[in-house]
């Protein structure tokens, strides 16, 4: 049995027993604890679940970590930033109407959560370290459109590569190994045409 503490059992209660039902376990709250029973991969699964859903993700965005190859990952800006105001930070990840949230959700196809000091990610595999590169560097003061271009700039670089299906010889280059061959073929060319 795993306990998990909840802000706001708001959501949990409204929709436990579809969730009871898709993760395949008992839940009991007890004021903002929640317990979880179940066997040890469905217990696992539904505490990643309630962990997300902890964070402020809702249950319809949270359910999707067991139906998808999706990864969550939590952050705490006091460990990026050791600036005072917290709340100032909290509005630069946010921004106007929430309009950077937004922008980053959309542009790293991933969803995020922001409870206290803490920037909750659910992102897929591919995506996931850029969202969080992109999410440290706005914490650290980075302006919103360095952080937009960084992330279309992955965007594009991803796009231009061919997929890998993960089956590879052992001489064969990986998929950065390439790129940089590349950039580097790139500068060489570039500083042949200078000179």
């Amino acid at each position: 049995m795993e306990t998990i503490y909840f802000k706001n059992t708001a959501d949990l209660k409204r929709n436990i027993k579809e969730i009871e039902k898709k993760l395949n376990v008992k839940i009991t709250i007890k004021n903002k604890d929640v317990s979880i029973e179940g066997e040890g991969i469905t217990e696992y699964e539904a505490s990643r679940v309630l962990d997300a859903m902890a964070s402020g993700f809702s249950s319809k965005v949270a359910l999707m970590l067991k139906e998808n190859d999706l990864i969550f990952k939590k952050i705490s800006m006091k460990d990026i930033t050791k600036r005072p105001d917290m709340k100032t930070v909290r509005a630069r990840v946010i921004g106007k109407h929430g309009q950077t949230k937004h922008t980053i959700e959309t542009v790293s196809d991933s969803y995020i959560a922001i409870q206290g000091n803490d920037v909750s990610i659910i992102s897929s595999p591919d995506t996931i370290e850029e969202a969080i590169t992109a999410l440290k560097n706005l914490i650290r003061g980075s302006k919103q459109s360095n952080v937009y271009h960084f992330l279309e700039s992955m965007n594009t670089s991803r796009k231009s590569l061919p997929e890998d299906l993960g089956i590879k010889s052992p001489d064969e280059p990986t998929k950065y190994e390439l790129k940089k061959k590349r950039e580097a073929e790139k500068k060489l060319k570039e500083s042949q045409k200078v000179e």
